[in-house]
């Protein structure tokens, strides 16, 4: 009978014909001319026989066409732009993944889709003009991926629980436990009239509870080495594979025949200890990812509006203690934290953060905005409708959008051991069992299953996981909130340090200020307050904290914050810019163009300026002092040169300091340097530093508590450590120390196993032991070594 090309099901009922290949169905013939037509052909080259075959009813996905019904599914919603989230039982392998991530080519209403494989879903965005909510749900249905909706999931955010893997476990724990009780004559050769009668029974008892152990609880591993060996990829579950079959086939043919009890105590309980070493491991990825979440990527706050005796108070509190009802102020470059209503007039939003698209929105008073939002156009008050979802934005951070295609060299080496790894092993093996068939045939079966079953590379797979997910919630604990595991590899191999000035070693919270102009009356001092208010550059934020004692603030008709120059507003008709003295038309003599210091024009009349006098954050010297020993170290500033002198006295001679520099100077800076070689590091705050945090090998934004971080940089680090940076440098090092030291370990164990278990020595069942031993041996190994770097940092911490 043929198989159909697309599913690989039996053509059963029929079979078409099509570019010299067989299809069981219309439905799968239309996949196949689907993905020829979008030139996704190579999907089959990934694995034989992928797809499922997609018989479905168009007519099951009318309940779309409601709107209200629709408007729960989606997760965003504005204007053309819709992003959803659907769960797709059938992902099961990486074609799946491939060509739901390609859906763009097939459909050109599809912006981007991206799969989270462990969750079985795919998040979608996508043009409502081009295609609605239905006919994406027929689309993904037509390829043979039909998305599972439910609606009382979606309301109760209850998410479903995988537990198959929990039963499976307890199937083959109970399996395991009776066929041991009914081994035990067999191990102690009792000679028991009764016992010698029943001998057989127990036998076909141990038979019956080995059947759902191999054909239900082991059956994954089955598939996954059937899927290695039908697409030509030798994986690691061949080894363990051939063991389980090996074992059940020798026991079956020793029952049926009489010749003994089998191997079937070894079987189950090899079988047992693989999903009890694999149970471990989900377990722990489910708490380093749920750690991960709970503590927060985001160590920043919003500004909340509390009425305290009858006046408004600013007050800065973190982002998940917003609740339901709350008023929130947003500035100019804040990312809207919750959905919101708007409060305010008129709101300008970036929603680029959620859909990658730069095109600026234009709400209105009591119309919803959505979180994620970046505002622009000045200040904006709005009144939060849902609690905040700390997972949804960390999603959102994490969109491919902002990712920099890294990958781990660790990674590469564990794909390239776990291609030799196979070979080897099984020519090992079956070397071993030839030589001793012509010693012991008995012993070459024992042989050859306890080297495929001890030589299982889950040990080296772990390490760099395990170590990585660790030292993320350790550096979350310390204050740096990093976006993904593989910044903590490249972060050790940086070799030069390019430091943002302004916000970054200096500190908005102590500055001295002095104003030097033409006096400023109340009116223009609060409609100077409120331009001020609606930005976050440190300059801004110091300046506005000493004038908002004016009670009430006029609201601004018009706002405009120009990178790297000032910002321009305008209140009642008249027009304030502050900033820079080219941007504020000042005729600054030279000597004034090199302070610091923040100019103001009102209504185009050039009034004076407020110099700064700007405190360096506490340890800022003994940092550079350390770092210069082992790296290269750059300033680069956009303010001008008045405290370059300063600098040269406070830092370590050899730093590198570069002034009035633009965004896109800075940007261009780390492009020399990585031109000449250098693994660059960029420390910035977020807010003129944006593109030389993304052009950076590793770019961490500076936060103290303002929403002001870009989705560019690759990790948020808490202003309070910033003095600790040599250290948290090296704990990425030692992390990958621990890494290599996983290796040798599992190497060594290895050899050993292999060694012992061509000796004859090794039993099948003491293998199936070992292996899992080897695994959770690898995982404590890491997590008390990282849990004892993050001690030891946390210990000077307290200390300090």
């Amino acid at each position: 009978m043929d198989n159909c090309f697309h599913c690989g099901d039996p053509c059963t009922e029929q079979t078409i014909i099509h570019d010299d290949k067989k299809f069981c169905c219309n439905g799968c013939k239309l996949v196949y001319e689907i993905l020829s037509d979008n030139d996704l052909g190579n999907y089959y080259d990934i694995e034989n026989n992928p797809g499922t075959s997609p018989s479905f009813s168009k007519d099951k996905f009318n309940f779309l066409e409601n709107e209200e019904i629709v408007q729960k599914l989606l997760e965003f919603n504005e204007q053309e732009v819709q992003v959803v989230q659907l769960s797709i039982p059938s992902i099961h392998c990486s074609s799946c993944i491939w060509v739901l991530e390609n859906l763009q080519r097939i459909h050109h209403g599809v912006k981007s889709s991206q799969v989270d494989f462990p969750k079985k879903t795919v998040r979608v965005t996508f043009n409502s003009n081009e295609l609605d909510l239905k006919a994406l749900a027929i689309l993904l249905a037509s390829i043979g991926y039909e998305p599972y909706i439910s609606l009382d999931d979606y309301e109760e955010k209850d998410k479903k629980v995988d537990r198959s893997l929990i039963y499976k476990l307890g199937v083959a724990g109970f399996a395991f436990g009776n066929v041991m009780f009914l081994s035990f004559p067999e191990y102690f050769e009792v000679q028991e009239f009764w016992l010698d009668q029943f001998k057989g029974l127990f036998r076909w008892m141990m038979f019956a509870f080995s059947l759902p152990v191999v054909f239900y609880a082991g059956i994954d591993y089955l598939k996954s080495a059937y899927k290695g060996v039908t697409s030509g990829v030798l994986n690691i579950d061949i080894p363990i594979a051939l063991g389980i079959i090996v074992l059940f086939v020798r026991s079956t043919i020793e029952i049926v025949f009489d010749l003994g009890t089998g191997f079937l105590d070894s079987l189950t309980g090899l079988v047992f200890f693989l999903l009890l070493g694999r149970f471990f491991q989900q377990r722990t990825y489910a708490y380093l990812s749920f750690d991960r979440d709970f503590k927060s990527y985001f160590p920043i706050a919003v500004t909340r509006l509390l009425k305290k005796h009858g006046q408004v108070e600013e007050d800065q509190v973190p982002i998940y203690k917003i609740e339901k009802g709350d008023r929130l102020l947003i500035r100019s470059g804040e990312i809207l934290p919750v959905d919101a209503v708007l409060l305010s007039d008129k709101a300008s939003m970036d929603y680029s953060f959620v859909t990658g698209e730069s095109d600026h929105i234009t709400k209105y008073l009591g119309e919803v905005l959505y979180a994620g939002g970046r505002q622009q156009s000045g200040l904006i008050e709005v009144e939060a409708i849902k609690n905040v979802e700390q997972s949804y934005l960390t999603s959102l951070w994490s969109n491919d959008v902002f990712k920099k295609k890294r990958h781990s060299s660790f990674q590469t080496l564990v794909d390239r051991i776990s291609k030799k790894f196979t070979v080897t092993i099984i020519s090992v093996a079956v070397i071993g069992a030839l030589i001793w068939l012509f010693i012991n045939p008995l012993t070459a079966i024992n042989v050859f299953t306890a080297v495929l079953i001890v030589a299982c590379p889950c040990a080296i797979a772990l390490s760099t996981p395990f170590t990585m997910g660790n030292m993320l919630r350790i550096y979350g604990n310390m204050g740096l909130y990093l976006k993904e595991s593989v910044i903590i590899e490249r972060m050790s191999q940086i070799d030069t340090i390019v430091f943002d000035k302004t916000g970054t070693i200096t500190t908005s919270s102590a500055s001295q200020i002095e104003y030097k102009g033409e006096p400023l009356n109340e009116k223009e001092e609060k409609n100077l307050a409120s331009t001020l208010r609606g930005s976050n550059h440190p300059l801004s934020r110091a300046l506005y904290n000493e004038l908002k004692k004016n009670d009430i603030l006029p609201a601004l008709d018009d706002f405009k914050e120009v990178a790297g120059k000032g910002l321009i507003s305008r209140i009642d008709k008249e027009v304030i810019k502050v900033g820079s003295p080219s941007f504020t038309s000042s005729q600054a003599t030279q000597e004034e163009h090199i302070e610091t210091a923040v100019h103001v024009n009102y209504n185009q009349h050039y009034k004076g300026k407020y110099t700064f006098k700007n405190k360096y954050r506490t340890g800022v010297d003994e940092l550079f002092e350390r770092l210069s020993k082992d790296y290269k170290l750059h300033v680069v500033s956009g303010d001008n040169a008045g405290e370059k002198e300063h600098l040269k006295d406070l830092l370590p001679s050899g730093v590198v300091l570069k002034f009035n520099q633009q965004p896109e100077e800075k940007l261009n800076y780390i492009k020399e340097l990585q031109s000449q070689g250098a693994r660059v590091m960029m420390v910035g705050d977020g807010l003129n530093d944006a593109g030389a945090l993304a052009q950076s090998d590793v770019g961490v934004s500076i936060a103290e508590n303002v929403n002001v971080f870009t989705p560019a940089c690759d990790g948020i680090m808490d202003a309070s450590i910033l003095g600790r940076m040599d250290e948290v440098i090296t704990l990425s090092r030692k992390a990958v120390n621990i890494i290599n030291w996983c290796f040798i370990l599992s190497l060594f164990y290895n050899i050993i196993g292999i060694s012992i278990a061509l000796s004859g020595n090794l039993t099948p069942v003491m293998a199936a032991i070992l292996m899992p031993v080897s695994s959770l041996s690898v995982v404590a190994f890491t997590t008390i070594m990282t849990n004892y770097m993050g001690r030891k940092f946390s210990n000077k911490t307290s200390q300090n």
